[in-house]
């Protein structure tokens, strides 16, 4: 089974082909994929996590598309111990945060991810797109890192069967990170 890793300098290897499966979201009771992850490789995840809605941003209306007016926001200081190791905001229609009860802290066992399949906005398909930029000067001081340094950040966008855009998530990545992925070869 694919797995994340924490070396002894605290790299983190994220393995994305596997996290978000359901049994390794809700693995031994974590709340998301990161946390369990995290737990798997050794390390002591926790976030500090903030809930509001808000009009639907630029970034995640180009995904969602017009129709959607209002999202919730969650934005989460995610730490392995005490090191922030990445920012994380997501947007998701406030239509289904509302269905799936996703609008509090505290989303559960296997996260909003488990929370939307169950209210029927199930995840099929998530892609993935990832670049390297200079980080802005709150990401720099949440981060401990100089302004302008380079980070990578993953923007991940979930669908469900029918292709809606159900979650647009921004993961702004600590220095020492390493992303693998795999594709399937016909």
């Amino acid at each position: 089974m694919a797995q994340n890793t924490i070396s002894e300098d605290g790299r983190i290897t994220r393995d994305a082909r596997s996290r978000y499966r359901t049994a390794q979201r809700e693995e031994a009771g974590a709340h998301g994929a990161y946390e369990g992850e995290t737990r798997r490789a050794g390390g002591t995840p926790r976030a500090e996590v903030t809930v509001r809605r808000e009009s639907t941003p630029a970034a995640a209306a180009a995904y969602f598309g017009e129709d959607v007016a209002e999202v919730v926001v969650r934005e989460r200081r995610m730490y392995d111990g005490d090191r922030v190791v990445q920012l994380a905001d997501t947007w998701i229609p406030a239509d289904v945060a509302e269905a799936a009860g996703i609008e509090q802290v505290d989303t559960g066992v296997g996260g909003i991810i488990s929370r939307m399949a169950e209210a029927g906005f199930a995840q099929t398909e998530v892609v993935e797109d990832v670049k390297q930029r200079p980080a802005t000067a709150a990401e720099a001081e949440a981060l401990g890192v100089a302004p302008d340094s380079l980070l990578l950040e993953i923007t991940h966008v979930g669908h469900t069967a029918a292709g809606r855009a159900v979650e647009v998530t921004r993961h702004t990545l600590g220095p020492g990170w390493t992303l693998r992925y795999s594709v399937p070869l016909d």
